[in-house]
């Protein structure tokens, strides 16, 4: 593997970490699903999360591919993609140093023994239509999804390849921890540790959205 294929694929993990980290509706369903089918429930809801994203990667590569390869389209992803990271790692840093954000896992062992699981197909749908409905799910792709797939095809079928691997295993891992957790009845990381998670995170996006601001404007990133 090449150092540019791995770099890829490192970022693209690092930035899926980021956003997995952060609560919202996809995590709200992990604890609340694996207090039902237990630590089975997070790659269950990836999956249906997975799906979801892989139509939208197909859908940038195929429909938009022509879009984006206009040099002038590219470096306006580039940017507005850069931009957003910023904003999103500023509000990870300024949430996490105000403790504002926490990592509620309220399931126990007990709690899977009366409810009862949902059919395994519904909990796979259920991940995808979490993310369909999330507003920032789709601001995401429009923007830092859009501008990685342009990179990632830049270096071919590997490239597209490791950039979707590194980004779902992010999910994968994230959320089957927190559904091991959750089935087990204890918490997985202290507080404290959390935060500093996310601050590192949001530090990161800092950086990654400078750099994609660069290499917008130097008209680095095309299809």
């Amino acid at each position: 593997m090449s150092a540019e294929l791995l770099a890829l694929f490192t970022t693209a993990f690092m930035v899926g970490l980021s956003g997995a980290l952060m609560p919202g509706p996809l995590l709200t369903l992990v604890v609340e699903e694996s207090t039902r089918r237990g630590a089975g429930a997070g790659p269950l809801l990836v999956l249906g999360h997975g799906l979801l994203e892989l139509l939208m990667l197909f859908l940038l590569l195929l429909g938009l591919g022509s879009f984006l390869a206009l040099p002038a389209v590219g470096r306006v992803v580039a940017v507005l993609g850069g931009a957003v990271l910023i904003w999103l790692g500023t509000g990870m840093i300024r949430s996490a140093g105000a403790s504002q954000v926490q990592l509620a896992l309220t399931g126990n062992k007990d709690n899977s023994l009366h409810l009862p699981p949902r059919p395994l197909l519904h909990t796979v749908t259920a991940g995808g239509l979490i993310s369909l409905a999330n507003p920032y799910w789709l601001l995401w792709w429009a923007t830092i999804g859009a501008a990685f797939v342009a990179q990632a095809a830049r270096l071919g079928a590997g490239g597209i390849a490791l950039f979707f691997s590194g980004h779902i295993l992010s999910d994968l891992g994230w959320y089957s921890l927190v559904a091991a957790g959750v089935a087990a009845g204890h918490r997985i990381i202290s507080q404290r540790v959390y935060r500093y998670l996310i601050m590192a995170c949001g530090l990161f996006l800092l950086i990654l959205g400078v750099l994609f601001i660069v290499a917008g404007y130097r008209g680095h990133i095309s299809l």
